[in-house]
């Protein structure tokens, strides 16, 4: 007799992948094919995201900003074909990713800026200078 681990959890996760990648078709699995790491700082004035991107031109870097939700995708060019040749092994993905970050009423959405340093994307995302609580007399 075989015994099979139970794991009902993952299997609902399996299933939800299958399903939205089937819903989405292929365009989903191109932007998935790899996901960048990305640490999120929190300053007094403003938030940094550090993503890295080693290998992603700038070129090939997209950010854009729709109803308060942050997207960033791009692409890590496959290695021409005169160059694959001689891999013993390859661990390093390439193609498209895609990440989106659900951004506070707080921020300014007007300066946000990027810039990409050895392999390293930083996007500032400044906040709005809040307003100053102030007495109203009454006449």
């Amino acid at each position: 007799m075989t015994l099979v681990r139970y794991e009902p959890i993952r299997m609902i996760g399996r299933f939800n992948r299958d399903f939205s990648n089937f819903l989405a078709g292929d365009r989903a699995k191109e932007a998935r094919g790899w996901v960048p790491t990305v640490d999120i700082r929190e300053e007094d004035n403003r938030f940094v995201l550090f993503a890295d991107i080693p290998g992603v031109a700038r070129t090939d870097i997209d950010i854009s900003l729709e109803d308060g939700v942050l997207t960033v995708k791009g692409e890590r060019q496959r290695p021409s074909a005169d160059a694959a040749g001689g891999w013993r092994h390859r661990e390093r993905r390439h193609g498209g990713f895609l990440r989106r970050f659900t951004l506070p009423d707080s921020v300014d959405s007007a300066s946000i800026s990027a810039t990409v340093k050895d392999g390293v994307l930083q996007i500032e995302i400044p906040k709005q200078a809040q307003l100053q609580a102030r007495r109203i007399s009454v006449s």
